[in-house]
């Protein structure tokens, strides 16, 4: 077995389901505190946060952060699988367990690409760092975003920052993600008057007084696109109201909405232009916002030129340059003035049944990695 493959079926075989790291992240600090990186732990909470760093900042020289999360979703059904999610298993050259793509394949290149580079490279220009954390398919509330908030008040400055989330679509290296969407959820409640049906003169019906003007926001042309994002985009997720019974009236109405905007937008004027909509329809409402995390884009220049000769050698072409999918912990970072991309496995299996990654793809990992690694910390 390879050092890369070995140590995903160690993480794999530790149920971290989010937030519990189920010592992950231990078991990445034994080895490279041995190849020689500082280790601090962060926990806040029930979240283990790990920071990881080999070099220095001498001569304003740059630092270069490998992110990623050690937490897991839960299985589904296990009966459903066919192994034990947490028992990684090998059938026709493809590893299947939970975090198999996502992301414990990628964590593993990580750990194993910085091990070979601080090992032939030990006096290497500027700091390579590992971010890991355990929240990152939960809340995301005490991983990332409170770390970052920790290295605003040490004026830590990261300048590229690599994530391994699994991007690719059918192989390995064949799309290259530079952004991401900003996602703002809203949860409005609107308040009407309960009655009875038959008299409708006596009540105020939240169900009909919303139509009008949540029609209006779902049919809004938000703006259209902005570089390589797609046009905005609000989705009414969920509506509920009433009581059960067919004649009654409700007093309130709840709806769940979402947006996933581009940088044409920030979350502060999208929140005003709802706001405005539903105040102008003349309705009693109460709107809370949950914002979780803005737009980012990078734009060409170092980061953006290596990934893409990286990963054309790898590929065999070009890579697809891309801000789709949904969201990741690098929204946390690139406003610390990071430039920020995503590289990693195939992603056709997360978070399904039956997770799985290529054996190949797997061991090729590190040396993708490793190669990205070189370009931007040289000796």
């Amino acid at each position: 077995m390879s050092d890369v493959l070995d140590l995903t079926r160690d993480l794999i075989a530790r149920p971290s389901v989010t937030p519990d790291d189920a010592g992950c992240q231990a078991l990445i600090a034994g080895r490279l505190g041995a190849a020689g990186f500082h280790c601090e732990h962060l926990r806040f909470g029930a979240v283990e946060n790990l920071w990881a760093t080999h070099g220095s900042r001498v001569d304003d020289a740059p630092t270069l952060v490998l992110l990623g999360h050690t937490d897991v979703v839960p299985t589904g059904p296990r009966e459903a699988w066919s192994s034990d999610p947490f028992v990684p298993e090998i059938r026709d050259g493809v590893l299947y367990g939970r975090g198999a793509a996502d992301m414990k394949g990628s964590v593993a290149a990580f750990v194993v690409a910085a091990e070979r580079f601080v090992a032939a490279r030990p006096g290497h220009a500027g700091r390579l760092a590992l971010l890991l954390t355990s929240d990152e398919e939960g809340d995301a509330i005490d991983g990332v975003r409170r770390v970052a908030d920790v290295f605003r008040q040490r004026g830590e400055r990261i300048d590229w920052c690599i994530t391994g989330e699994p991007s690719s679509t059918a192989k390995l290296g064949d799309l290259l993600r530079v952004g991401r969407r900003g996602s703002l959820t809203g949860t409005l409640t609107v308040h009407g008057v309960q009655g009875h049906v038959a008299y409708p003169d006596q009540a105020r019906n939240p169900i009909h007084l919303a139509l009008p003007a949540l029609a209006e926001l779902a049919a809004r042309r938000w703006d259209d696109g902005f570089e390589t994002f797609p046009p905005t985009s609000l989705q009414i997720s969920n509506i509920t109201a009433g009581t059960g019974a067919s004649n009654v009236i409700p007093g309130e109405l709840q709806v769940l909405f979402n947006l996933r905007y581009n940088p044409h937008w920030d979350a502060a004027r999208l929140e005003a232009e709802c706001e405005a909509v539903l105040t102008r329809h003349d309705l009693a409402f109460d709107l809370h916002w949950h914002r979780s995390g803005e737009p980012f884009h990078t734009p060409e220049g170092v980061l953006r030129e290596a990934a893409r000769d990286v990963l054309a050698a790898f590929a065999g072409a070009p890579p697809a340059e891309s801000t789709g999918g949904g969201t990741s912990d690098a929204r946390f970072i690139a406003p610390l003035g990071a430039q920020c991309i995503e590289v990693g496995p195939v992603n056709a299996s997360i978070h399904q049944v039956d997770e799985h990654v290529r054996v190949a793809d797997l061991e090729a990992l590190p040396d993708l990695y490793l190669a990205l690694i070189e370009r931007l910390l040289p000796a």
